[in-house]
């Protein structure tokens, strides 16, 4: 028992810690991987909650997918992000109020869960019903009730991996290219040139 409370604790101090370095790093793509590694933590705590397919979509999705998107995304745009921290200070005291606001309804809600919900009166993960594991149980939900909204996420996540190519797509003078259909429309004799070389002689282009 000393050994899962020793991980939960270093698991939600690492998340706490990443989350806090995505809205402070300066740089993006530092943000981007702090991001990552707050997901990783968030699934290690999933995991010890019983909560196997979560930690697992959490990883595959998010980290696998969402995160590195954003990190290609910030990498190939060429963003200027000193233009845009110059509105930073005129919206300090909106974006602190607001914060200040959110903080407090989170250290509500955690504090009428610990004393009124479920967590106070349980030592432990709760059980599926009817033996079920926990794995077994979301997927029943996921690929019967709401197989249709499952599917669209996936097309949305799609659409967006499409959309942040067809954005950094640049076309460059003196940059070759790949063109499928003259790939596809090459013969063996406009493809290949059978040439006579004399010893001591090299290819003219």
């Amino acid at each position: 028992m000393a050994l899962q409370a020793i991980a939960f604790y270093l698991l939600a101090a690492s998340t706490i810690v990443a989350a806090l370095a995505v809205i402070s790093a300066r740089n993006p793509v530092h943000s981007v991987l702090f991001l990552i590694a707050a997901f990783f933590s968030a699934a290690g705590l999933f995991v010890m909650l019983g909560a196997e397919f979560l930690a697992m979509i959490l990883v595959v999705v998010y980290v696998g997918a969402v995160a590195v998107l954003f990190l290609f995304v910030v990498m190939m745009l060429d963003v200027d992000f000193t233009a845009l921290r110059q509105g930073f200070a005129r919206y300090l005291p909106i974006g602190g109020a607001i914060a200040a606001v959110l903080t407090v309804e989170m250290v509500v809600v955690a504090l009428s869960v610990a004393t009124n919900g479920a967590a106070a009166h349980s030592s432990g993960p709760t059980m599926s019903a009817g033996g079920v594991s926990n794995a077994e149980a979301i997927g029943r939900v996921l690929y019967t009730d709401y197989i249709y909204f499952f599917q669209a996420a996936g097309l949305v996540l799609l659409v967006a991996m499409i959309g942040a190519i067809v954005l950094t797509l640049k076309h460059r003078v003196g940059v070759k290219r790949q063109d499928i259909g003259a790939q596809i429309a090459r013969t063996p004799a406009g493809g290949m040139r059978v040439v006579s070389i004399k010893p001591g002689q090299g290819i003219e282009p």
